[in-house]
């Protein structure tokens, strides 16, 4: 299991979000950590502990500057997702990430759009497209949400549906809606299923908060699925030790 370091980009600033929140009127939005360092802050650090795989997220426009400012600290150490398009996926791989992360772009109106998914592999590769299936709950299943998290889509989160994007990607990345940024504890009916589920590399997001939460997700996922932890850390303002978090990953995986 590897840990999964995050960089959320929001108004051109590093921050730790209720993701749910996350609206058109700044005013509604929860912030949880507003922090005094720049992105590139952050790339540094990860790039010294040598954790790979994290992720930048832009969270709505105008936080372009920032995100090419970390991928530039760590090239190749991040991938980068928020607004990535097919038009727009290589020049941001030129700028040094290692992936795009995209959502809303291939899931729109409701729908997967298989037309938009070919076209951006096609465009760059499935090696470097990361597809988020970012999910909340519904009618006791999972089905991806969109438009920052706001609208249900008509796909749910199951087995067959997974396998069956499996060939146009390289990884998923996947927040638990339902708990992200809240630290209430991992939703581990969620990962176990994702755990069942995929043959690629997934990186899971959503209410970790302490080494207890790392070791229960570890159990219930066979150490087969990747963590990421935001608000809870420390370096965002929380009272989990990111060295502590880094150190017990690592051990996981020695």
């Amino acid at each position: 299991m590897k840990f999964r370091p995050c960089i959320d980009i929001h108004n051109g600033k590093v921050k730790q979000i209720v993701g749910d929140t996350l609206n058109s009127d700044k005013q509604d939005v929860v912030e949880n950590f507003v922090s005094e360092y720049d992105s590139a802050y952050y790339a540094e650090m990860f790039q010294r502990d040598r954790l790979t795989g994290g992720h930048v997220i832009m969270l709505g426009g105008g936080n372009e500057e920032a995100a090419v400012q970390a991928l530039r600290q760590y090239p190749g150490g991040l991938q980068l997702g928020g607004g990535i398009t097919a038009e727009n996926a290589a020049g941001y791989l030129e700028q040094g990430a290692s992936h795009v992360i995209v959502t809303s772009y291939i899931f729109h109106d409701g729908e997967l759009d298989m037309q938009r998914l070919r076209r951006i592999v096609s465009e760059i590769g499935k090696e470097r497209l990361v597809i988020d299936l970012s999910c909340k709950e519904k009618d006791g299943s999972w089905y991806v949400v969109t438009n920052k998290w706001r609208n249900f889509t008509s796909f749910e989160v199951s087995r067959g549906n997974i396998r069956e994007l499996e060939q146009y990607c390289d990884e998923y990345l996947i927040h638990a809606v339902d708990v992200e940024g809240k630290r209430t504890g991992i939703n581990e009916p969620l990962a176990r299923h994702i755990a069942e589920s995929v043959t690629i590399p997934v990186t899971y997001a959503g209410g970790a908060r302490s080494l207890s939460d790392l070791q229960l997700f570890h159990e219930a996922t066979g150490g087969k699925l990747d963590i990421t932890v935001g608000s809870a850390l420390d370096i965002f303002g929380g009272d989990l030790s990111y060295k502590e978090v880094v150190g017990f990953c690592k051990r996981t995986v020695s």
